[in-house]
This record gives structure tokens, sequence and C-alpha cells, in this order.
């Protein structure tokens, strides 16, 4: 992980966090009557944001304390071998939270797919991919190398939605070989005009690592429709064309 200021914490954009709210949350008391107060409150919300998503509580009156004295020019508190030790104790805490999120993940996946696949309407394949055919098309089947037209919902197993193609309201547009192996399997069983269930064990997914709101050794469940497959793109005039003879 790189660190681009002091602590190695991921500065990232929260869209998120200017969605919906949910209605019983203690509401805001800043007053927000200038056009730098918004802009200090953008900043603060998105690093907000990144510390709580990283698990790091830290303590505020030191926090603020910091960046008073670095806006204020103040001697810090702090020389550079004990931030240098601070830092080492950072790394070290989120390395014990990143391995105990991995052995959660891995245990409640293997936990829920045992269970699932014992479900009669559930398949599963060599591989481990779970699936659960809600509607069988009768359209052609496509290939590793085909782009396809696809909605799709995916979520955790709690529930927690991560991407959704339904609510963006337009189909996404993949090749099949650069998904996940999970998707690339998947989709190579279907045809156009299937609707699919599927549970895709963490090794198929995004693995140990995990990727945005996805987290490490998750198990992935998404919900998939094949609406077409795609025609491959014509070259454009006077391209050079390759001619495979039998």
């Amino acid at each position: 992980m790189k660190t681009p200021l002091l602590f190695a914490v991921p500065v990232v954009l929260l869209s998120a966090a200017v969605s919906a709210q949910d209605g019983a949350k203690e509401k805001s008391t800043a007053v927000l009557d200038t056009d730098m107060a918004k802009i200090s409150y953008a900043i603060g919300m998105k690093f907000g944001g990144d510390l709580k998503k990283a698990g790091l509580d830290l303590d505020m009156a030191a926090f603020s304390a910091a960046i008073e004295d670095m806006l204020k020019d103040r001697e810090p508190a702090m020389n550079q071998e004990q931030i240098g030790q601070a830092q080492q104790l950072l790394g070290e805490q989120l390395a014990a939270k990143r391995a105990a999120q991995q052995e959660k993940g891995k245990a409640e996946g293997a936990e829920f797919l045992k269970t699932n696949g014992a479900r009669p309407e559930v398949k599963t394949t060599a591989s481990g991919l779970q699936y659960e055919v809600l509607t069988e098309g009768t359209g052609p089947m496509p290939k590793a190398t085909d782009t396809v037209s696809v909605h799709y919902k995916g979520s955790l197993l709690d529930g927690t939605v991560f991407d959704s193609s339904y609510d963006r309201g337009e189909p996404a547009n993949f090749k099949v070989n650069g998904l996940i192996p999970g998707w690339v399997e998947a989709l190579q069983l279907m045809k156009v005009g299937s609707k699919y269930k599927l549970y895709i064990p963490s090794e198929l997914g995004y693995g140990e690592r995990g990727v945005g709101e996805i987290p490490p050794n998750a198990t992935l469940v998404f919900e998939m429709e094949l609406l077409e497959i795609k025609a491959p793109e014509k070259p454009a005039e006077g391209d050079a064309q390759t001619i495979t003879i039998q």
C-alpha cells in the first residue's frame, strides 16, 4: 500500500458518502455557511470515510492537534523516529486486521457453500462454482473470446449489494475471458435469454485480497441475465486481416 501522506491510509473519493442516509442516524451539526466550510467538510467526509473503511479508530484529539500543528507551522510533538515507529505499528495493526478478515471470509464462505450446495436446485461444478437456473434461455452459448451483454446484481453473503447494472439502468458489455474466473465459467454454461443465480467461491472471485467493497476471501452472490452475444467488430476499411487456412 502506498503512503501518499503520513500513514498508509488510502484516500479514495467516497461518492457513496453522499447517498441516502439511514433516517435513524444522528444528524450532523456542522455549519456550512461559506464555500470554504463546504470544501472543508467535503474533505473531512472523504478522509473520515476512508478511515472508517480501514477500520481505524483514531484518537481524534491527537489527530486534530497534528493537523493544527502542521497548518500553524508548530514544532511537531513527534520526531521522525517516533513517526516511523507509529507507521510500523499501524502497518502491524492493519495486517492483523486483514488476516482476521481473510480467516473470517474463508470460514463463512466454506460454511455457506456447504449448506447451499446441498439444496437440490443448486448445481456445483468441478471448480466449486455453484449456480441455480432461474430461467433457461434458448439462444446460443458464448465462447470465452466473445463479448456479451448482461444485466447483473452482485452482493455479499450478508446481502450488501456492491454492484448492479440494474441500478445503473443499462446492461453491461464484457469480454468473457476478461472477467473473474467464476463469471468466465458461468457465462459459458448459459444460453442467451438465461438468468442464473451464481454462488462464487473467493478463489473464483477476488481471492484473499478483495477489492473495493468486497472484503478478503468473500464468497460472492450474483443474479445474472445473459441478454446478447455481441457481433464482433468489423475491421475498418484498409485494416489488415488475418486469414486462417484450415
